[in-house]
């Protein structure tokens, strides 16, 4: 018993200690932090539950966008390929043939981006997809930004420009610069 003591004393004085420290409310001051807050500002690019789209996926008469609200540049297309690998590939592939991990686990296989269907798509209809939802593919319109979904889209082009551009259209040095096959 003479051993408990310590212990018993312990657990008595951190339970006292509990009820002196009581939770901080939002605008409550803390000299935890250098600015005297306790709250804090969220991290650069977090989106808010009601975050409104100021790029949309259809024009003022209600028709889905053929070409991007943006000027295509590289800037966009790495943008485009970096949120895809993260959010897309581990369902559509990547190279958008729909055979990522997910499906290689059982669950359903998204469509290949590369079907005369898609290709023929507006791109505007992949934004639109990606912020709604489509099928069991869940909205993103809350985990990615507007812009960044428009660079995913112009990825998804580019993606589909890599697998179906006639040799026809290249000029001669690029036709002779492909591997043979």
């Amino acid at each position: 018993m003479k051993a408990l003591l310590p212990l018993m004393v312990f657990v008595l004085a951190a339970c006292d200690q509990m009820r002196e420290d009581p939770a901080k409310r939002t605008y409550d001051t803390s000299s935890f932090f250098d600015d005297g807050k306790v709250a804090r500002n969220p991290p650069a690019g977090t989106l808010t539950r009601d975050s409104t789209d100021e790029l949309t996926s259809r024009d003022a008469a209600g028709q889905l966008l053929s070409t991007l609200p943006m000027p295509i540049d590289r800037a966009l297309l790495d943008r485009g390929h970096e949120r895809y690998q993260i959010f897309c590939a581990v369902c559509h592939g990547d190279d958008g043939y729909g055979d990522g991990i997910v499906p290689q686990r059982g669950f359903p296989s998204p469509p290949s981006f590369h079907t005369d269907r898609l290709r023929g798509a507006p791109v505007g209809y992949f934004h639109e997809v990606i912020t709604q939802g489509y099928g069991v593919m869940f909205s993103y319109a809350s985990r990615v930004p507007s812009r960044d979904r428009w660079a995913i889209a112009a990825y998804i082009r580019a993606l589909q420009l890599s697998q179906h551009t006639p040799l026809s259209s290249l000029d001669e040095e690029t036709r002779n610069a492909l591997p043979d096959g």
